[in-house]
């Protein structure tokens, strides 16, 4: 997995101060994407054990919030195998942090058994994060007054009570 950028005070993609990893690879290339570069799967620089350490260290402050994952695209195949490892240690270490995720696929079409995005670890990944914004990037629908969410189609939602009740649950409109 390679990644593009790690901010370590990020205010803008998620509540609160985050640690944000931009993962390399996206196949959805949304027109009018912000980041197109990151569709590169060798963009940036090769994600590393120093690499994971050094996300680790810069969690371990009172006034970060959490993680957030974004890209790129998170959940594809190649992203999956590295993060989930990532997400069991920052739960293991930080259980108080949470875990926010963006992707361009449809949780509830997408990444769930018999979807396009569902592997052998998504479930496990899913279980770790607590928001996940999902939703391609749609420029007809771009609206520069949503929170945390770039086009109107896209969703925040509270992952961990949309997987206990089965039933799509939004963290905020």
């Amino acid at each position: 997995m390679y990644y593009g950028n790690i901010k370590k005070n990020d205010i803008a993609d998620g509540e609160g101060v985050r640690v944000t990893l931009f993962v390399s690879g996206c196949t959805n290339a949304c027109k009018g994407c912000f980041q197109p570069e990151t569709w590169d799967f060798c963009y940036g620089k090769p994600y590393t054990a120093e690499t994971e350490q050094e996300i680790l260290d810069a969690l371990n402050h009172p006034h970060i919030q959490g993680l957030t994952l974004l890209g790129g695209e998170p959940f594809e195949f190649e992203n999956q195998k590295e993060l989930v490892k990532l997400l069991r240690k920052v739960k293991e270490t930080f259980p108080g942090k949470d875990i926010w995720s963006y992707t361009g696929f449809v949780y509830d079409r997408d990444l769930v058994p018999g979807g396009k995005r569902w592997g052998e670890v998504t479930q496990e990944i899913l279980s770790y994060i607590d928001v996940l914004v999902d939703g391609p990037f749609v420029e007809e629908k771009k609206n520069i007054r949503l929170v945390f969410r770039g086009s109107e189609n896209q969703r925040v939602l509270n992952l961990k009570e949309t997987i206990r009740t089965g039933q799509i649950v939004l963290y905020m409109q």
